[in-house]
Parts: structure tokens; sequence; C-alpha cells
């Protein structure tokens, strides 16, 4: 590649979580697009999906982007998308573990791959690390560190890709969905829309966290069927397990609705949240006090306004925690994974807040922080702004990084 100074827009390759219905990857896709718009205006962007017309909701086509589909079996595609494009960005936040399935790390680890063979630089953007079995732990030590530069979104992401053995230059900002800009149309939509919300909703934003690993198998029950040859870790005590999940919301929510005389939003922030979240209020006593609120129904805009209205939030997403701190709601964390961990971490609110959903008394410990978070919200609320500000200015630094990667690599970005 002619690495001299160049005035044209390359053509970029958006490798990411993209047509989930995930709040988290739209809002991060979304703030990525506009850090690379400012930058080069006249870049010819592809942004590969698992769905076309989940992804169409939000992003539109035209002369400078492409919607590209990606079939589940994807190294010829991406292959060849590396191939006709000059420059790989990992946009994807789960980009480095493999808590959700080792499928997507292969995703991000072949892009990576690809372009370090045909030449191309490869930039992963503002992403994390988390859980890896040992045979991932090698493979990203060998790939990752051919990547062009690593800028991480949490310290310890760092501290554990370092500890992995990789080599490639790392920098540390913060989640650029801390950069995203809400529609200004959609500021009091959730109050318009559902009067009850005015009197401070309590957000649960809720996993079923035994769904996961998705795994990889030639065949299986169809209901347990990702997209092929994708499938959910389900067996019989797994099921139990969720249902004893499902039971522990719904009473704790009617707990809850009882005492503070507020109503409960149940939140997916994935629409793989659905089926947990209408589960538990099928449960419910007072069902009527409750609403569901699911990324297939509301864009990244509008779920953020949500969360930016809510009195308190538990949370088991962390784009819940983290679209929800600008308005620095109280909230605490059943977390299963180390994002969540490490951004309470930051936050210093891990020795508190932090619950593990397999502790035995996990349901009488989330009511009680909750009770106490509704009863006096400013300590926590205090932490809040100075942990979002932060934040803030550490995901301001995305930008800047990019456009020195882009200079580095014979661009003259705006």
């Amino acid at each position: 590649m002619d690495r001299s100074a160049r005035r044209d827009g390359p053509r970029v390759l958006l490798v990411g979580y993209n047509g989930a219905n995930n709040t988290g990857a739209e809002a991060l896709l979304q703030a990525d697009l506009r850090d690379l718009r400012s930058l080069l205006p006249d870049a010819q962007v592809t942004v590969p999906t698992l769905s076309e017309a989940n992804l169409r909701r939000y992003l539109k086509e035209g002369p400078d982007l492409r919607i590209e589909p990606m079939p589940t079996i994807f190294f010829r595609k991406v292959e060849r998308l590396v191939r006709d494009h000059d420059l790989v960005m990992l946009v994807e936040g789960s980009a480095y573990m493999d808590t959700w399935t080792s499928a997507l790390l292969w995703y991000f680890l072949w892009a990576t791959h690809c372009a370090r063979s045909l030449g191309k630089p490869c930039l992963a953007y503002a992403v994390d690390a988390g859980d890896l079995s040992p045979l991932n732990r090698w493979l990203v030590r060998r790939v990752a560190s051919r990547t062009g530069l690593i800028v991480t979104r949490a310290r310890a992401a760092a501290e554990r890709l370092r500890s992995c053995g990789v080599t490639a230059p790392i920098e540390v900002t913060a989640d650029n969905a801390l950069t995203f800009e809400a529609n200004p149309e959609d500021e009091g939509w959730v109050e318009r829309d559902w009067s009850a919300a005015k009197k401070g909703a309590i957000g649960l934003a809720v996993v079923d966290f035994h769904l996961w690993p998705v795994v990889i198998r030639p065949w299986g029950r169809r209901e347990d069927c990702y997209r092929w040859p994708y499938y959910f870790s389900r067996s019989p005590e797994r099921e139990q397990v969720t249902a004893r999940l499902a039971q522990g919301y719904a009473d704790l929510a009617d707990g809850l609705i009882g005492e503070q005389g507020r109503p409960v939003a149940l939140i997916c922030m994935e629409q793989l949240d659905e089926p947990l979240a209408r589960r538990i209020h099928g449960l419910m006593k007072h069902p009527e006090a409750v609403r569901v609120f699911s990324s297939s129904q509301c864009d990244a805009s509008q779920m953020t306004a949500l969360l930016q209205t809510l009195g308190v939030l538990a949370t088991s997403r962390y784009h819940a925690a983290i679209l929800s701190l600008r308005a620095h709601v109280p909230q605490v964390a059943v977390g299963h994974d180390l994002r969540l961990k490490s951004l309470y971490g930051e936050l210093g609110l891990e020795d508190d807040y932090f619950l593990d959903p397999d502790c035995p008394d996990l349901w009488s410990r989330l009511q009680e922080r909750l009770r106490q978070l509704l009863a006096d919200p400013e300590p926590m609320r205090e932490r809040l702004r100075r942990g979002h500000e932060d934040l803030a200015a550490r995901a301001a630094q995305n930008r800047p990084l990019l456009r020195r990667f882009l200079t580095e690599h014979g661009w003259a970005p705006a």
C-alpha cells in the first residue's frame, strides 16, 4: 500500500456486532461513524451485518456507506472484504473475550489476520478484553499482537491483554458510546408514552446468563438455535436456573412496587433478553405496573432517553450502565462478565454495588441496595457525576487517537 500522504478517502471496513438489535452495539457504531466522518468525510464505509433488516432500522445506505450481509460461516467473506478495503477497524466492545461465544472472537481475530496478511492497517477502536479459554488466550496473543493499534476502553482490559502476552501498541481511553448523542426529539418520550414513569421508574436490565456461551454444533433443537450452526448452551439444569432467575426478578419487582409505589421498566438491551423479560412479567403479581422496553422496538436514542429517566437501575448489561451515566442514575450491577466489573471498579462501585449472580443471598442484597439508593440517592449520584466526568474526558481521546493512526498510515485527516 502506498504510504505517501493521500487526500482521497479510504475504503473502511467496520467490523462489529451489527444487526443484532443490540443497543450498545448500535450506539457504538453511530459514535464510531461520527468520529470517522469528522476525520475522513469522503471515506467509503462498509458495515457487515448479521441482519440487513435490523441494521437498516437505524443506518441508511448511501453513496459512501454500504451494508454488507455476513454469513454465519464468515471466513471467505471476511477475507474478500478485507482485500477490497484500505483500512480495517474493529468496533465491537466485546472484541477479545469468549464470554458470549468463541465464534465472535474468531471473527475479529480472522479480520485482524487477513488485514495483516494483505498489508492493510488494522485498528481495534475502544474495545474490551475479558475471560478466555486457554486456546483462545493463545490465539489472542498470536493474532491480536499483529494489530496496528489497540485502544481499550478500560485500564483493566489493557492489563488483561498484556497479561496474555499481546505485544501490539495499546492505548487506554473509555467506551465510545459515552460520546453517543441521542436525538433531542426523544427527550421525554417515555413520560409521554407511559405517564407512570414520571414517578421515576425502577429499571431492571436483565440477561439470561445461562444461555451463554453460544456454541458451534452441526445440529440441535430448533428453539435453541441462535443462527445455524450456533446454539445456546441449554440443558435441563440451566433451564432450572433460568426459571429461578425469572422468579427472583419477579418477586423483587413485586416487592419494590408494593413498597415504593413506583413502576418497573423491564429493559432488554438486546433482543435476546426479551424471552426472560416476558417470563418475568408473566410471573408477576403486579404486571399492570410494569412495561417491557426492547431494543427490537426502540432505537439506541430512545433506549438512552429511557435509561436516563429512571429513578434507579439494576443492570446486568454493560451499556445500560454506560448510557445512563450522563444522568447519574443510581445503579447496582448483577454482573457475570469482566466488562461490567471493570467499569464498576473504575467508578469506585465494585465493592458495594457489584453483585455476583451466583451469590446465595443475591435477592436480599439486591433489594437492600435498591432500597438504599431510592431512600438516599445523592451520595451515589455524586460518585457517578465524578465518574462520568472522568470517563467522558477519556472517551473524547478516541478521536485524536484515530487521527494519529490515520496520519501514521498516510492519510490526511481533516
